[in-house]
C-alpha cells in the first residue's frame, strides 16, 4: 500500500517523520489554558527538556507521569533520597539527578506559591493584555527568549523553582498558548489565534483563590 504523505502545512520543527511530534503540534502547542496540573506538569517537563529535544520528553511523558505521581505536587514535594534513587533507576524517564532533585524542589515551591495565588494567575499576570499573537513567517524570526520570559524566570527562581531559565520559560509560554508562535502559513496559526481571542485569562481574586 502506498502511504499518502501528509499534505498539512505546519511549522518546520515537528517535521513529517514522527506522528507523536505532529500530534503535539496539531492539538496542544499554542493552545491557551490555565489548568493548574497541566501548567505544573509542563513546567517540570520543560526543565527536564533542557539540553535535550522536546520529542525525547514527549515520548517519555507517560513514564514521567507514572514516575511523578501524575504530577501531583503535594506528593512530589514529599519525595526523599529514596525516591530520588528510585527515579535514577527508572529507564522510562530522563535519569538526571540534578533535574530530578529540581523537580522535587519546584514542587515544594509550587505548594508555597499556592498559599497566596495559583501558578496560572502568576504566569498569566505577565500578559495583562491577553495572549500574544505573533505573525512570524520564518522559524528563524522567533526569539529564543524575551524580556517577559526573562522576568518570569527571575520571579520563579526567587520563589524557589529550578530549571526555569529564560529560554525554558519562553518555550513554556509558547506551548501553553500565552504566545502564539505558529508561523502564519501553519494550519494551526489561525486556530490558536481564535482560541486566544476567546480565552479569559485567570485573575487573582481573594488570597488563595482565582477566578476566570
Amino acid at each position: 500500500m502506498v502511504q499518502v504523505r501528509d499534505a498539512i502545512e505546519r511549522c518546520a520543527w515537528p517535521g513529517i517523520a514522527d506522528p507523536v511530534y505532529a500530534h503535539y503540534h496539531d492539538t496542544e502547542w499554542g493552545v491557551p489554558h490555565a489548568d493548574e496540573r497541566r501548567l505544573f506538569e509542563k513546567l517540570i517537563l520543560e526543565g527536564f527538556q533542557a539540553g535535550l529535544s522536546w520529542l525525547t520528553i514527549l515520548k517519555k511523558r507517560e513514564a514521567f507521569r507514572a514516575a511523578f505521581c501524575q504530577f501531583e505536587a503535594d506528593r512530589i514535594a514529599r519525595f526523599d533520597s529514596g525516591d530520588v534513587a528510585r527515579l535514577m533507576g527508572d529507564a522510562g524517564i530522563v535519569r538526571n539527578r540534578a533535574k530530578i532533585e529540581a523537580a522535587v524542589t519546584s514542587a515544594r515551591a509550587y505548594l508555597a506559591l499556592r498559599e497566596t495565588t495559583t501558578l496560572g494567575a502568576l504566569l498569566w499576570g505577565y500578559f495583562p493584555d491577553g495572549p500574544v499573537h505573533n505573525r512570524h513567517r520564518h522559524h528563524g524570526d522567533i526569539a529564543a527568549a524575551t524580556p517577559v520570559s526573562t522576568a518570569i524566570s527571575k520571579d520563579l527562581k526567587a520563589r524557589g523553582f529550578r530549571f526555569v531559565g529564560p529560554t525554558t520559560m519562553y518555550a513554556f509560554v509558547q506551548s501553553s498558548g500565552m504566545v502564539n508562535d505558529h508561523l502564519v502559513r501553519c494550519h494551526r496559526h489561525q486556530v490558536c489565534a481564535r482560541l486566544q481571542a476567546a480565552f479569559v485569562r485567570p485573575a487573582i481574586g481573594a488570597i488563595g483563590s482565582v477566578t476566570a
